[in-house]
């Protein structure tokens, strides 16, 4: 049986290191799976996820010229379905380049102008309050400082 690039075999853990697991397969041969290969999710330790001797099924995603096998065990299965993360998507938020202490309320949805034009003068408020504190700590100087 020969197989190539994109076939999903059933193989053996044979031997876990910090960078992958090697697995067993068919006719003798055996291939790696590469840490990043393991799970969707973030895999810090191999033997969180797999243990010797665990039956596995992989897909080849690679041979190179040493006739060494890559593998994949998370190309198997179908991504996982992400929603909506919480504060509305991208990278978690880290503050949002603001001094500390000058956390901004979540938004709430104004019912008619009035609320729109006071809502709008607090963040006015908020932001210039913002400036002038950064302007107090030198933050905003060019050039070095004094000379």
């Amino acid at each position: 049986m020969e197989f190539g690039v994109g076939s999903i075999l059933d193989g053996k853990v044979t031997g876990i290191t910090k960078f992958g697991a090697f697995v067993s397969l068919p006719e003798g041969r055996s291939g790696l799976v590469h840490i990043s290969e393991i799970a969707y999710s973030y895999v810090n330790e191999v033997s969180d996820h797999l243990q010797e001797g665990q039956e596995v099924k992989v897909k080849v995603i690679g041979i190179d010229q040493a006739n060494r096998i890559n593998l994949s065990i998370k190309q198997v299965a179908p991504p996982p379905q992400r929603g909506p993360r919480p504060n509305g998507g991208g990278r978690p938020s880290q503050g949002g380049g603001r001094p500390m202490g000058f956390a901004r309320p979540a938004p709430k949805e104004p019912s008619d102008f009035e609320d729109r034009l006071k809502q709008f003068m607090q963040s006015s408020d908020s932001k210039l309050s913002e400036l002038r504190y950064i302007e107090k700590k030198g933050g905003n100087r060019r050039g070095g400082g004094r000379r």
